[in-house]
């Protein structure tokens, strides 16, 4: 089924390319200059968003083994996430439950987890092992110091975690369904060849960059260039989307041949093309497919809000579908993981800061979303459609029943 979205979807795009159309939306939109900087506003999201909604936490690839784990913090909660000896990724409160000290840092391989205060000890499960000088301290029930759970899915190689360990929204049904599509690159056997953290502007403004093809051939003109397609067609799972653009052509994995879609079979149709374009899952992922090194590649762009209104941080991943063997495939990805290091940090990112001081001057009262920048104009409606929801109607947005309703 889940193909044959794929592949309903591109023969959508292949008959736009050919009409030399895309799908426009109703009307031109305008959003408040204040979206972008307000700070009570810039609270509620990271409360009612990035504390409250599954987010993708880490790719598979991350924790290839049991024993695997990271520590990582969204928000100043502090987070740890382990794969455990049945294989499974669980994500805990990387706090000790003695005094709160967290008990990882970083990322490696471990069994257990030692607290660098007291001395505390947890299994990589979360279960509390030992406690230090045990005579002294008092008689303590382990089952009740267990590192506490939060909410985990592993689901297409990637990792989702809710922020709540009382939350009672269901991940899969979070997903819409847009898991099943994401099943389709395989990211569950990828190998993690390299990542790196940059800064970047308001968390909004850097992710609008991912909703937008109408810029890449004005900014992106001396890495992408000028020729560059600027149109995209969008496909939505509740909040998630899909940016493609309107081709019957694609790129013919590892060279510049460029294939045409019309003269080949839909069963032969490759992989490639089923998958082209931007992947975004909300509120703060984006999945784009590279050719690198000899060997296909993604970029997974993990965005997360700053502590300040116009700060926020991402993480690139970059993805491979084999780990390099020899030196001039490493040679190859490399330079391709440095290139959109200067695509994203350089040009999107430095483009957004400098908007984001423009708009913090007052002077603006709206920014304006074109009928040709649909994905741009949804992802606002659902970022101010969930922040005005209670917990209640959270669940009740995302009931099975009700999506395939809407």
């Amino acid at each position: 089924m889940s193909r044959q979205q794929l592949l309903e979807m591109t023969r959508s795009l292949v008959e736009h390319g050919k009409a030399d159309t895309m799908e426009l939306v109703d009307d031109v939109v305008a959003i408040p200059a204040s979206d972008y900087t307000d700070e009570a506003q810039f609270e509620r999201e990271k409360n009612l968003i990035f504390k409250r909604l599954p987010l993708m936490m880490a790719p598979s690839c991350e924790l290839p083994e049991p024993g695997c784990y990271k520590a990582m913090e969204m928000a100043g909660i502090p987070v740890l996430i382990t794969r455990q000896k049945d294989g499974t990724a669980q994500a805990f409160l990387n706090s000790c439950t003695h005094r709160g000290n967290p008990v990882a840092e970083g990322s490696g391989k471990a069994t257990r987890f030692t607290c660098g205060y007291h001395g505390w000890t947890f299994k990589n499960d979360g279960d509390l092992l030992a406690i230090a000088s045990p005579k002294d301290f008092g008689k303590v029930d382990k089952a009740n110091f267990c590192l506490q759970k939060f909410p985990t899915l592993e689901r297409a190689g990637l990792i989702w975690v809710t922020l709540d360990p009382d939350s009672t929204l269901d991940i899969e049904s979070y997903l819409c369904g847009y898991d099943s599509l994401l099943e389709h690159f395989g990211f569950d056997s990828w190998h993690l060849f390299d990542q790196r953290t940059i800064p970047g502007p308001n968390w909004k403004t850097a992710y609008d960059g991912y909703l937008d093809f109408y810029h890449l051939p004005v900014l992106h003109k001396d890495t992408f260039g000028s020729d560059f397609f600027n149109r995209a067609n969008y496909f939505a799972w509740g909040p998630h989307q899909r940016l493609s653009s309107p081709s019957k052509f694609i790129q013919k994995t590892g060279s510049d041949e460029q294939l045409d879609l019309t003269e080949i079979d839909e069963k032969d149709w490759p992989i490639d093309a089923l998958l082209q374009g931007v992947w975004t899952i909300f509120p703060h992922i984006s999945i784009a497919s590279f050719y690198g090194g000899g060997g296909r590649g993604a970029m997974i762009s993990q965005l997360f809000p700053g502590e300040k209104v116009g700060e926020s941080y991402t993480t690139q991943f970059y993805v491979m579908e084999h780990e390099p063997t020899d030196d001039a495939v490493r040679q190859g990805a490399r330079e391709q993981f440095d290139f959109l290091e200067v695509v994203v940090a350089e040009e999107d990112y430095k483009t957004g800061k400098r908007q984001h001081e423009a708009l913090q001057s007052g002077l603006i009262d709206k920014v304006w979303f074109g009928r040709n920048e649909g994905g741009g104009q949804a992802f606002h409606q659902w970022v101010e459609r969930l922040t005005k929801a209670d917990d209640a109607e959270l669940n009740r947005i995302f009931a099975p029943q009700l999506q395939a309703a809407e």
